[in-house]
């Protein structure tokens, strides 16, 4: 807990504590800046990861609209293809009727000429040996009658077979043309399917390449948060001097942290001085000796968030193009949505503070807080990397983390 001030300082801090309830979180905006000064080339490799992602996913949206046309001109193919093969049979059918057509013709001109023969050596026959050889008159005109007819069924049948036949040579033309306009329709289809196809496997080539280009942006960035963070323990360990508490009218931070300009030394926990994340790492050391050293993401947000569960039931959040699980919920460190004192309150990330904003929890009445922190604009105290404590809406803050329970 803060020890008392000075009468001065009290009365100054309940006439900030009721114009802080006055007025919205926005006028208190933590200052925007990194928790290290290797933020800038992590910001630009992620600036660039970023264009990549996006270039990826575009090529990808392409890939899937290029997939969907091969499929329907596949389909498209696929469907002429089956009209060919009835067009096909039909023809097929056409020409074994015909030569099934020209069979019968044949057979009915040879059983014509037979009869015509049998007809003409009829004819020779005399008309008395005609008679003669007939029963009666009534044979005699039957066996007129039936030569006749004979031979008219066959004229008749010929007739209509050579009809037949001509109707199926224009079918069989119009199947011809037919199979010939399918066939081209189909190859024109095929060329579309294949020029459609290249282009499919060319933007997959260039999707594989971005994500190459991905993977490589990402272990770059992996390779600087390293030297980050081997660069913040060296300078912890030089700067280890003396972490006893400090002034108490500024929570106790160290002297040799609180009086050095803003960001011009890094703590024991990774931290640049003076900001909100550097002064609650060490109220939670001073209070629990706890603290556990996260440098290269001391950004404040990185604390803890109430974003969505992954697979494993831990929160993560989504932010430059990646998703983070918190530095608490890594660590297993308990956090809520309730206040308690000795907690650590955080800020998420918001559009016009992409570092979101930690404190220390000195006291709880009703619905509000009474913080303690660092780096939290009042310009009558000087503006940003000075201490301050004030009551606020506990709703401000998003989470609450209990290194306590830890």
């Amino acid at each position: 807990m803060i020890k008392l001030r000075s009468i001065s300082n009290k009365r100054y801090l309940v006439v900030l504590a009721v114009f802080v309830a006055a007025v919205s979180l926005q006028a208190f905006e933590p200052k925007s800046v990194s928790a290290d000064k290797y933020d800038d080339q992590i910001k630009a490799l992620q600036q660039q990861l970023d264009s990549y992602n996006a270039q990826a996913a575009e090529l990808a949206n392409q890939a899937q609209t290029l997939q969907s046309t091969v499929s329907s001109l596949r389909a498209e193919a696929n469907a002429i293809q089956a009209q060919i093969d009835i067009s096909q049979a039909k023809y097929n059918k056409l020409v074994a009727d015909i030569a099934a057509t020209e069979v019968r013709i044949k057979e009915d001109q040879d059983a014509l000429g037979t009869t015509l023969a049998d007809l003409y050596i009829d004819d020779q026959t005399t008309l008395i040996e005609l008679l003669a050889s007939s029963a009666n008159l009534s044979d005699y005109l039957d066996k007129q009658e039936y030569r006749t007819a004979i031979k008219e069924n066959l004229s008749a049948s010929i007739d209509e077979i050579k009809i037949l036949k001509t109707q199926l040579e224009k079918d069989k033309k119009d199947v011809e043309r037919v199979l010939k306009d399918q066939n081209v329709a189909k190859d024109n289809l095929v060329a579309k399917q294949q020029e459609q196809q290249k282009l499919l496997n060319d933007t997959k080539g260039q999707e594989a390449a971005f994500q190459g280009l991905i993977g490589d942006s990402r272990a770059e960035i992996q390779k600087v948060r390293e030297a980050q963070a081997a660069y913040f323990a060296s300078l912890a360990s030089s700067n280890s001097k003396n972490i006893s508490a400090g002034d108490p009218n500024k929570g106790g931070y160290p002297t040799y942290l609180a009086n050095a300009p803003q960001d011009s030394r890094v703590d024991n926990w990774g931290m640049y001085n003076r900001e909100c994340v550097s002064y609650t790492a060490w109220k939670v050391y001073q209070s629990y000796k706890n603290m556990p050293y996260w440098g290269g993401r001391g950004n404040a947000w990185q604390w803890a968030f109430s974003g969505w569960k992954d697979g494993r039931g831990r929160k993560v959040f989504y932010n430059s193009g990646n998703w983070h699980t918190s530095n608490a919920e890594s660590y297993g460190i308990p956090s809520g949505s309730t206040p308690k004192v000795g907690s650590v309150a955080v800020a998420d990330a918001t559009p016009n503070n992409p570092y979101g904003h930690v404190a220390w929890v000195e006291g709880i009445s009703g619905s509000t807080i009474r913080i303690s922190q660092y780096n939290w604009y009042v310009a009558s105290l000087g503006g940003w990397g000075v201490y301050t404590e004030m009551t606020v809406n506990s709703s401000i803050f998003q989470r609450y983390i209990y290194f306590g329970e830890w």
